[in-house]
């Protein structure tokens, strides 16, 4: 069963090649909504941006679904007298895959300036200078400019983000393959689950919130303010998880998980036990292929920010396995894709209203 279209993945596109670094998730979290809107009956955005579609609402029982829209990217800290711009990280930024990346610094006024993290040529890297490599303090953008004044001319200031140029591709007619696949394809799959629902006319006995949150990248800050919002009774969650496979990947370490092979469900203390044994028991039930992992103490994700919220909301992690995480090659296989909509639709047909997740009732 494949439910993706041909105008779902034009949104997909869309969506990916937009920027939205975190701390400035807006322009994305319009695209996304305007595409939400018909499958949803409400929609609402709090103070920092996080946004949410509604689906019957009213209800007492309220169930979300939840990926992140933001990416990595990097902030401009230092401008130099010869106007080279030295950054620093917002959220997880790899240093190490900046060296001649091209790069947007967004201004104020909505624009953008086009630059490059240049690097010494390997020519000059010589005797003690063989062994450089990239680092915080040392990365540099290169914006074409003669000095630091016409830098600022540029409008460009400390505290400018800075996002990668990369855009979205499809390897192999396989692999979806771009930036900003960590999480914005969590926001893709829920929206589908969305459409899904009004297609085939589906009639919830509670209300469901589709939630895009913002902040996950510099500690699921999104998800900590909604879930305050909203107050779910139980939360499933959506973001992205290694593909163990590629090369210079140690599995014993990081756990057996292949593109391809389908969605991962996580093991955890933040995840709920009943509520993940409803989800594999939904896979099995629809042969919907899975895979497993298991996350010491926390899961990294906005899963944790929803389970230890409101006196404990009964919370699970879907993950998509991803290829290159934090690079702008990040790569996801679109059976995995197309399955993981899959599972979180079904699975939302196996919620009933007032579920109940405690472990036991009586000794």
């Amino acid at each position: 069963m494949h439910v993706i279209t041909p105008e779902s993945e034009n949104f997909l596109r869309r969506y990916l090649n937009n920027s939205s670094p975190t701390g400035y998730e807006s322009s994305g979290q319009r695209l996304w909504l305007q595409y939400l809107q018909p499958y949803i009956d409400d929609w609402q955005l709090d103070n920092y941006g996080t946004a949410y579609g509604i689906i019957n609402p009213g209800q007492d029982f309220k169930v979300v679904i939840e990926g992140h829209a933001d990416e990595i990217s990097w902030f401009v800290n230092f401008i130099t007298e010869d106007g080279f711009i030295h950054v620093i990280r917002n959220g997880g930024s790899d240093h190490i895959i900046a060296p001649s990346m091209r790069v947007f610094i967004h201004l104020r006024n909505g624009g953008r300036v086009e630059g490059v993290f240049g690097w010494p040529a390997i020519h000059t890297r010589t005797d003690k200078d063989s062994n450089l490599a990239p680092a915080l303090d040392n990365i540099t953008i290169d914006l074409g400019a003669k000095d630091r004044e016409e830098v600022l001319k540029m409008g460009i200031h400390v505290g400018c983000v800075v996002t990668f140029q990369d855009e979205f591709t499809i390897l192999n007619e396989r692999y979806y393959c771009g930036r900003a696949l960590d999480n914005r394809m969590g926001g893709f799959c829920i929206a589908e689950v969305a459409r899904l629902l009004k297609e085939n006319n589906v009639k919830l006995p509670y209300t469901l919130y589709v939630v895009n949150s913002v902040q996950e990248e510099v500690g699921l800050r999104g998800a900590e303010m909604v879930t305050e919002t909203i107050r779910p009774n139980l939360a499933i969650v959506t973001d992205v998880t290694h593909d163990t496979h590629t090369p210079m990947i140690n599995m014993k370490k990081h756990g057996d998980i292949r593109a391809g092979n389908g969605p991962s469900v996580t093991y955890a203390p933040a995840v709920h036990n009943k509520l993940l044994d409803l989800i594999i028991a939904t896979a099995e039930e629809k042969n919907i292929p899975f895979q497993r992992e298991a996350a010491s103490r926390y899961t990294g994700t906005d899963t944790d920010a929803f389970a230890y919220s409101n006196g404990g909301v009964p919370s699970a992690l879907i993950s998509l396995p991803l290829r290159y995480m934090h690079t702008t090659v990040e790569m996801a296989h679109k059976d995995d894709v197309n399955n993981l909509i899959r599972l979180i639709y079904e699975l939302t047909l196996k919620i009933e209203k007032g579920h109940d997740f405690k472990y036991f009732r009586e000794l």
